[in-house]
């Protein structure tokens, strides 16, 4: 068996889902405000099982270079842009789900202890944003 090719992750800026997610953001009044936090890149290339990703930028990252919260949404172009629109949207709101209310930089992970389950957050969002549609 031969090695597979390692051609390497390509990241683009991806201003159509950074408008994608401000329309949802927005239309569900969620909690980030700092919009100009949350930024989007279409990714080609990637190795994952995933539609998309969220990257938080930590708070040593931020104290030490002086930074504020920040999130990257990444799509992962092969597998998210052959999707419906409806079906992507309901991935955008998975990752804005990550984000805390207090726009910290951290994420909020799948699985918490002694929390609602992470996966209930996600379909009351789903449901409120199709009722709104």
């Amino acid at each position: 068996m031969g090695k597979r090719e390692n051609k390497g992750i390509v990241w683009k800026k991806a201003p159509d889902i950074k408008k994608r997610v401000s329309v949802i953001s927005n239309s569900l009044g969620l909690k980030c405000p700092k919009e100009s936090g949350i930024h989007c890149v279409r990714s080609n290339n990637a190795n994952t099982r995933a539609y998309a990703r969220i990257w938080g930028l930590s708070r040593i990252w931020q104290e030490t270079l002086n930074l504020n919260p920040a999130y990257i949404i990444e799509v992962i172009s092969e597998k998210f842009d052959n999707l419906q629109e409806k079906q992507q949207d309901k991935i955008l709101l998975h990752e804005l789900a990550h984000i805390p209310d207090n726009f910290s930089g951290s994420l909020i992970p799948h699985i918490r202890r002694g929390k609602r389950k992470f996966s209930g957050k996600v379909e009351r969002l789903v449901n409120r944003y199709l009722r709104n549609l």
